[in-house]
């Protein structure tokens, strides 16, 4: 099967709508402004992932960064919008990883355990990750869409590769799915336990150990659980 061209933004990779008519950070006219917008992101990266959104202060933000509030306000116009900009920079490194092109089928899965090997090596981008999608649930956080589309896209794209790869008829899509939840899941709580205990958790073994076992479950014709 072909495989699918990704567009340049994160949207497509994540199930997320393009950004359309909604609220953008300004677009910094100097090389100083933009490394200054660019600062601004990652210390909002490391305070989000420390505190959550609804602790970190903009005031906090603007201290470490050596502005005022009005001075990052400049940037973002608003703490929600900097939160969803801070998302998009961290999808933005997946996007690199990943190439002008999506992996499909057993490839992609393969994808989600090299995954969780990069992940290993970038502590505060799991951190923020886990925090924000945990907090997210929360009543009108601004975050909630964000997640649930991401979650959805994800989704979509783990079944459709777990199909492809056991070559499953449409009739087991439902099973499919139900893998994929697995596989997400996995994923996501093996990223909490490691940032609590990093020495006792292997993440990439553990996402391996249970992709396997899932495809052997699905098609044991193709694959065994032992492989």
């Amino acid at each position: 099967m072909a495989r699918r061209r990704l567009s340049r933004v994160s949207d497509q990779s994540v199930g997320r709508p393009a950004r359309g008519a909604r609220a953008t950070p300004r677009a910094p006219r100097s090389v100083e402004a933009r490394r200054r917008q660019q600062d601004i992101l990652h210390i909002a990266m490391d305070t989000f992932a420390a505190r959550g959104y609804n602790n970190a202060s903009l005031a906090e933000i603007a201290d470490r960064v050596g502005l005022t509030q009005a001075g990052v306000l400049h940037y973002f116009r608003s703490k929600a919008l900097l939160l969803t900009s801070v998302l998009e920079l961290r999808d933005e490194a997946d996007i690199e990883q990943l190439g002008t092109e999506r992996p499909q089928g057993l490839e992609f899965l393969r994808h989600l355990v090299a995954t969780a090997r990069r992940n290993a090596e970038r502590e505060g981008i799991v951190r923020l990750y886990a925090v924000l999608s945990a907090e997210s649930v929360t009543d009108a956080h601004p975050a909630q869409a964000y997640f649930r589309d991401r979650y959805a896209g994800l989704r979509a794209f783990v079944t459709d590769a777990v199909i492809e790869a056991c070559a499953l008829g449409e009739e087991h899509r439902t099973a499919a799915q139900n893998a994929a939840n697995a596989i997400i899941a996995v994923m996501d709580g093996l990223q909490v336990q490691w940032l609590l205990a990093p020495d006792n958790v292997d993440m990439v073994a553990s996402t391996d150990l249970v992709i396997t076992a899932l495809l052997a479950h699905l098609a044991p014709g193709r694959f065994s659980a032992t492989a």
